[in-house]
C-alpha cells in the first residue's frame, strides 16, 4: 500500500508536531503515513527529529521520517502540506508587543490585529508566498493547510497572489466550544456551534447542546451571574490567558459575554482575542477599570516566555539518552486542531463539518466576495464545501467589513513592500489615531524587524 506523505513546514513548533504525531500513533495509523519534517533552524530540526523518533520507538510505530532544512527536497509527491512557521520567532513576537508599547499601545496577543498583527503580516506573507509557489510547482494536488498567524492576511495573500487553494485551520472555535460547555456545566462533546467571521473574531450564531438550542440556557446562566458581575470584576487582580481548574464565569470574559448578552451571538475566541478587533473601546489598552491589556489583563510577556520554557523542555527530552518518560503520551494527548479528523474526512469522503478559513464564495453574501472567512465547511473528497452562514446584526457586519478592508491594505503593503501602505494599514486598523503616530510607529517596527523585511530593504 502506498503511504500518504505529510510534510510539516515549521516542524520545530514546540507543541504542534509532537501532538500530531501522537494522534497518528494513537490512532493506529503508522502504516498509512510517511513524515517529512522541515525547519530552517538545524538545531531545532535535529531536536524535533530525535523526539519524533523517540515517540515512534516508545509505541513501536514504524513511520518513515525525513528531516531537512530544504523543503523543496521533500515537497514532491506530498499529499498534505502543513505550515506552522513564525518568521522572527518568539523574539519577533516580543518586539511586536514591546515597540507599540513605547507609543502607549497595549496588546494582549499581537499576532492577528492591531500593530503587532500588521507587523507580523509584513514578515510572514513574503515567506508564505514562497512556500505556496513551491507547493504549486512540486505538489499542486496536495491539500495545503496553514496554521500560522495572522491567519486571515496570510490566506488572503496566498489565494490572491498565487491562486494556491490554501485552507486556514485554527483551534479557536473548537477551544471555545469547550469553554462554553464548561460555562454551562455540560459535556464538551455535547455542545456544537455554527458561525461566521474572521479568524479570532468568528461570531457563533448557533450554539446547541445535544441538538437543542443552548442560547436560552446561556442567557439564563448570565441572569444568574449578573448580580455578582461588578463585584467579581472589582475583585480581580489579573485576567489569566486561560481559565483552568474551574468553570468559566461572565467576569472572566466580560466583553465577549456582553456582546452575547446584546446580540445572542458569541465572539470567538474570547476576550483575549476579541478585544484586539475593538481597539476604539479600549484606549491605551484600558480594560475593566485600571487593568491594562497585555499586562495584568491577559499578560502576553509571560505567554511568550512560556514558549521558551516549552522549547527548552523539548530540547532536553530530545537530546536526553533516556527513552521517553512513561507519562509522555499523557502529557501530549494529541493536537487540538482536529487535523487528523480533517484529513480522514477528505480522504474517505466522510463529509464531516469543521470550522475552516476559506474565501467567501457566497456563504456570507453580506461580506466581500473573496474575503477569507472563518466558516463552517464540510470536508469532502477533493476539498471543502462551505455551508451557508446565518445573517448577522448590522453592527457586527460593519465591524467585519472594516477589518476585511484593513487586512486587504495590510496584504498590499507586504506584497508591494510599501512603507506608505503599512502606515495606511495601521490607520485603517483603528488603533492608531493620527498619521504622524502611524508613520513613527511604522518606522519603529520596520527598524526592529529589518532583517525579516527584505521587501522593504
Amino acid at each position: 500500500m502506498t503511504r500518504l506523505k505529510l510534510v510539516l513546514i515549521g516542524a520545530g513548533s514546540t507543541v504542534f508536531t509532537q501532538r500530531l504525531v501522537a494522534d497518528i500513533i494513537l490512532a493506529g495509523e503508522a502504516h498509512l503515513w510517511e513524515l517529512a519534517l522541515v525547519d530552517i533552524d538545524p538545531v531545532t530540526l535535529d531536536a524535533v527529529n530525535k523526539l519524533v523518533v523517540k515517540m515512534l520507538a516508545a509505541k513501536q510505530a514504524a513511520i518513515p521520517v525525513t528531516a531537512t532544512t530544504d523543503r523543496r527536497t521533500v515537497l514532491r509527491g506530498a499529499d498534505f502540506v502543513v505550515t506552522t512557521i513564525a518568521v522572527g520567532g518568539r523574539k519577533g513576537w516580543q518586539l511586536d508587543i514591546e515597540i507599540p508599547r513605547r507609543f502607549g499601545i497595549n496588546q494582549p496577543v499581537g499576532d492577528t490585529a492591531m500593530p503587532g498583527g500588521i507587523s507580523r503580516a509584513m514578515r510572514m506573507i513574503p515567506q508564505m508566498l514562497n512556500i505556496a509557489r513551491d507547493v504549486a510547482d512540486l505538489c499542486p494536488d496536495a491539500h495545503f493547510f496553514n496554521y500560522s498567524n495572522p491567519m486571515t492576511a496570510i490566506c488572503r495573500a496566498i489565494r490572491r497572489e498565487t491562486g494556491v487553494p490554501v485552507v486556514g485551520l485554527c483551534h479557536g472555535v473548537h477551544h471555545v466550544e469547550g469553554q462554553i460547555a464548561r460555562f454551562l456545566g455540560v459535556d464538551e462533546n455535547d455542545l456544537t456551534s455554527y458561525g461566521i467571521g474572521l479568524n479570532h473574531l468568528t461570531f457563533l450564531t448557533r450554539l446547541r447542546v445535544k441538538g437543542q438550542d443552548a442560547i436560552p440556557l446561556l442567557q439564563a446562566k448570565l441572569d444568574e451571574q449578573q448580580p455578582m458581575l461588578d463585584r467579581e470584576i472589582a475583585a480581580k487582580d489579573t485576567w489569566d490567558n486561560m481559565v483552568q481548574g474551574r468553570a468559566p464565569r461572565w467576569s472572566d470574559d466580560p466583553f465577549s459575554w456582553g456582546i452575547f448578552r446584546q446580540y445572542s451571538v458569541f465572539p470567538c475566541a474570547m476576550d483575549r482575542h476579541a478585544v484586539e478587533f475593538y481597539p476604539e473601546r479600549f484606549p491605551g489598552g484600558s480594560y475593566c477599570g485600571s487593568h491594562v491589556l497585555g499586562r495584568d489583563a491577559f499578560p502576553i510577556d509571560a505567554r511568550i516566555s512560556l514558549g521558551d520554557t516549552w522549547y527548552a523542555e523539548m530540547l532536553a527530552i530530545a537530546n536526553s539518552p533516556e527513552p521517553l518518560p512513561k507519562s509522555y503520551y499523557e502529557n501530549v494527548p494529541g493536537e487540538s486542531e482536529q487535523l487528523l479528523q480533517i484529513m480522514h474526512s477528505l480522504l474517505y469522503d466522510h463529509r464531516a463539518v469543521f470550522s475552516v478559513n476559506l474565501p467567501n464564495q457566497g456563504q456570507a453574501n453580506y461580506l466581500p466576495s473573496g474575503a477569507i472567512l472563518e466558516c463552517n465547511a464540510a470536508a469532502v473528497a477533493g476539498g471543502f464545501a462551505a455551508l451557508m452562514a446565518d445573517p448577522l446584526p448590522p453592527a457586527l457586519v460593519a465591524k467585519l467589513n472594516a477589518k476585511i478592508e484593513a487586512i486587504e491594505i495590510t496584504v498590499d503593503a507586504s506584497v508591494k513592500g510599501s512603507r506608505e501602505l503599512m502606515v495606511e494599514a495601521l490607520l485603517a486598523d483603528g488603533t492608531v489615531g493620527t498619521p504622524d503616530l502611524a508613520c513613527t510607529l511604522a518606522d519603529a517596527l520596520i527598524a526592529g524587524h529589518r532583517e525579516h523585511l527584505p521587501q522593504l530593504a
